[in-house]
């Protein structure tokens, strides 16, 4: 099973414009967040996930012991007790439940077809069921999508352009924990086929496999290595880094934290301000908003990082464009 973990923010929601008697009821009532994430409690990604969240609500005015606290609950990377920590929130009569990713929010819909839902990263929310449209959601669930599909092209790109020498790319997932690979492989396979490059799928079901698939691919010269959307991939992000680099596997994936963690490239959303833009709907849905009426949001902007450390250390040489174009260059 998974770990839970006590999370307590607070805070007062100064709207002026309310009657006083409405703002007394708001101060004097305690609201309640259940947050449902399927990873580990104390690694570099879910901290980063909470901090936001926190700090965020915190601009908005819901300050530590007044009127706002969170019960978070973390799976460790066990989608198998994610419906079991999902029922324990709803049990709890929550005004808002936040859902990290796709696994989390459908853990969520399955208990609950009233209490608002607000996902932080979803690759493809209407894929999945949670909403009616990206404008008009209809239900109980909104939020924020982490990518596009066409994104899986980009990455393509840039590892082919960052190593030239790429003939083929293995496309790294869990298909238990993994949004739909169909979803991305359109683009994938479009930007491969340009670029005289061959897929390859990997699929894992466990940390302890990760390292079988990239010594097959240090056993083929030309080989590179995609880290696909992925809350198993997320939950084992440093370890794939560390394989990538002890057997020379030039890498990408979408989170900034695998570039900045060692990894060879990364490009996508900055995760951390998803749960910042979450804050925001979550602030909105306690102060009345419907999740119905709460559009879901697609990335307003994306971040290129590079690891020019790990690139030296590859014996690669990034073009100056492209290093011209990264929004961070770690030395």
């Amino acid at each position: 099973m998974g770990s839970s973990k006590l999370v307590v923010l607070g805070g007062l929601v100064g709207a002026a414009a309310w009657p006083l008697a409405a703002r007394a009821q708001q101060r004097d009532r305690v609201r309640l967040i259940g947050a449902l994430f399927d990873l580990f409690d104390n690694t570099p990604i879910a901290q980063s996930y909470i901090s936001a969240f926190r700090d965020e609500l915190a601009k908005l005015g819901w300050k530590e012991g007044s009127n706002l606290r969170i019960e978070a609950r973390f799976s460790a990377g066990h989608t198998d007790g994610l419906r079991t920590l999902a029922k324990q929130l709803v049990d709890l009569r929550p005004d808002v439940l936040l859902a990290r990713g796709t696994a989390e929010t459908a853990a969520l819909a399955r208990e609950t077809q009233t209490i608002p839902i607000v996902f932080g990263a979803v690759s493809d929310p209407l894929g999945n069921g949670f909403a009616a449209s990206f404008a008009r959601p209809g239900g109980n669930i909104t939020g924020f999508t982490n990518i596009e599909s066409s994104m899986g092209g980009k990455w393509v790109e840039l590892l082919k352009e960052i190593a030239p020498g790429t003939e083929r790319v293995a496309l790294l997932f869990n298909p238990t924990t993994a949004a739909p690979i169909q979803f991305y492989l359109p683009s994938i396979q479009a930007a491969a086929q340009s670029l005289n490059v061959k897929v390859s799928h990997a699929p894992v079901h466990a940390k302890d496999e990760i390292e079988g698939v990239i010594a097959a691919l240090a056993r083929e010269p030309g080989s590179g290595l995609m880290a696909m959307p992925d809350t198993f991939n997320g939950a084992n992000l440093e370890l794939t880094v560390a394989l990538a680099t002890r057997y020379r596997i030039p890498a990408v994936s979408y989170p900034p934290l695998f570039a900045k963690s060692g990894g060879l490239v990364s490009y996508g959303v900055d995760f951390a301000n998803l749960f910042r833009q979450a804050a925001g709907y979550v602030d909105r849905i306690l102060k009345g908003a419907k999740p119905a009426d709460l559009p879901i949001q697609l990335p307003a902007s994306l971040v290129l990082v590079i690891n020019q450390k790990t690139a030296k250390a590859f014996g690669l040489t990034i073009p100056l464009p492209l290093l011209g174009r990264a929004d961070e260059v770690i030395e």
